[in-house]
């Protein structure tokens, strides 16, 4: 099945079902409420009426309860490190990786993202994010499957400057990142993907693409990614109850940002750049910069 939340010029914001190019909304508050129902009690609810997709405006699928994002792809890892004049660090291979960024500065498809006055290094961040349908603590990575409502795809935008300067210190990133991030334009749950399914937990062979007014700069794919969402939901949940609209992101995939692509020298995403993120099955994430403040 595929979700998303969307507006008319008529109704505010509400959540929807997708079937063949029309949305058909669903009689519940927010997509927060159609997660905790759960996927096959949210399609008893939907309406008779429906609109055409370019009728609608498509908005940020769901508002997350948390927001974590993991660090999965050994690839992306080995770049990143070595543009750092540094290895890996061993432990990177001990365990799944992520910190907490801010679940409050979501921006959706087509939406405008702020460029911070306090940056010279805008770039972008091509990942897939796992979204939590069941409750779980101390999940078992085989079962995580059964705890992801569904995926969609998530531009973590970075200010490297002060990303930098902040790591220096062993902590964050921070400022560096919690001024957007971007989800959308679809919730899609595993029956969409079943025939992609690869032998690891919540990990899917999709190709990844991102391009910048128009010009491809990235290429992956999903099934490159070292630590699996089984991996990332057990980690995650390690004495710590994991709730429906709790977000994971994956990490970048390999060759997913500028960071990678230009050894961290630039250059960086400008004003009115438009930045789009493709994911195999789950559709394409546009947004375009705007100006600096």
């Amino acid at each position: 099945m595929k979700f998303a939340t969307f507006s008319t010029h008529q109704t505010p914001p509400q959540p929807g079902l997708i079937k063949e190019n029309r949305i058909y909304p669903l009689s519940f508050p927010d997509m927060r409420a159609v997660i905790e129902a759960g996927a096959d009690e949210a399609v008893l609810h939907i309406s008779k009426a429906s609109y055409a997709l370019d009728e609608v405006k498509l908005h940020a699928p769901l508002r997350p309860t948390t927001l974590r994002d993991g660090y999965a792809f050994e690839t992306h890892v080995k770049t990143a490190n070595a543009n750092r004049g540094r290895e890996v660090p061993a432990e990177w291979y001990k365990f799944p990786i992520f910190y907490f960024t801010n679940p409050n500065n979501i921006y959706g498809p087509d939406d405008e993202i702020p460029y911070p006055s306090y940056t010279k290094e805008m770039d972008y961040e091509l990942e897939i994010a796992a979204i939590i349908g069941r409750p779980g603590i101390n999940i078992k990575p085989e079962d995580a499957s059964q705890h992801i409502f569904g995926y969609t795809i998530f531009n973590d935008w970075s200010a490297r400057d002060i990303q930098r300067e902040e790591m220096k210190v062993s902590l964050g990133p921070a400022k560096g990142k919690d001024f957007a991030s971007a989800l959308g334009p679809y919730i899609v749950t595993a029956d969409e993907l079943a025939d992609k399914a690869v032998a690891r937990p919540g990990v899917y062979d999709l190709t990844m693409r991102g391009c910048v007014n128009g010009a491809e700069k990235s290429r992956g794919n999903f099934n490159d990614i070292y630590w699996s969402f089984g991996d990332l939901l057990a980690r995650a949940s390690e004495y710590v109850m994991l709730l429906p609209g709790d977000v994971i992101g994956s990490g970048t995939v390999g060759t997913g940002c500028l960071l990678e692509l230009t050894k961290a020298q630039g250059p960086w995403l400008n004003e009115g750049d438009v930045v789009e993120l493709e994911i195999e099955r789950l559709g394409t994430l546009r947004n375009k910069v705007g100006k600096k403040s």
